[in-house]
């Protein structure tokens, strides 16, 4: 579904704190304005008072994707629902700044919000397009990185349902640290009985036949 890129508000939010690290971005209201990506008029409106409001909201954001996570689709479901009760939005047909090879409008669905602050308005829109993705896809399909310490969120959007982190980078560190722990495994073993695995054919005892 369309509407469902707006789920990237939500990610983007989630991502600017590492709890495992304890890193955080989120500390000025330039760090709140860069959130918005291309909607410079929404960012203006952020002050320094946002940067408490938003972190509110990435709490509750990030307590969706860890109940998807553990697999409790009605808990995440639930929370995502007090977000879109508290923050709303309304869906509005929109083409005025996009325009087809004759010059006409190419309508396509637009969420407008109704914003008191910044953070009302990017809280309504990452919630809303957090709806669309789980509905269309499923609450299986909000995740949060499984390459430890990194527990960034992200959404799955591949085929089989088979993305377990965040990144590329992530991906390699967990197969690298996965290939270690097996190379300490057989180390440990060959050890313990004193054997390696050429010369453990050697060790059996013969038996005339």
């Amino acid at each position: 579904m369309e509407l469902a890129h707006y789920s990237d508000h939500a990610v983007r939010l989630v991502n600017t704190e590492e709890p495992a690290r304890s890193k955080d971005s989120l500390v000025s209201v330039e760090a709140v304005r860069e959130l918005f990506g291309a909607s410079a008029q929404a960012a203006r409106r952020a002050t320094d008072a946002d940067v408490t409001r938003f972190r509110s909201v990435r709490t509750r954001l990030r307590a969706i994707f860890t109940a998807a996570d553990e697999g409790d689709e009605t808990q995440a479901v639930d929370l995502l629902n007090s977000l879109l009760l508290e923050f709303p939005v309304s869906p509005q047909i929109s083409g005025h700044d996009h325009r087809d090879e004759d010059g006409r409008p190419k309508w396509h669905m637009h969420l407008a919000d109704h914003p008191s602050n910044a953070t009302s308005g990017y809280a309504a829109i990452a919630a809303m397009g957090l709806a669309f993705h789980l509905t269309e896809y499923g609450v299986d399909r909000l995740g949060l990185c499984q390459a430890p310490p990194c527990r960034n969120a992200y959404l799955d959007t591949s085929t089989n349902r088979s993305r377990r982190y965040c990144s590329d980078r992530c991906a390699t560190r967990a197969n690298v640290a996965a290939y270690r722990a097996r190379k300490r495994l057989e180390t440990d073993r060959s050890d313990s009985t004193g054997l390696t695995a050429e010369n453990a054919q050697e060790a059996i005892p013969r038996t005339d036949r």
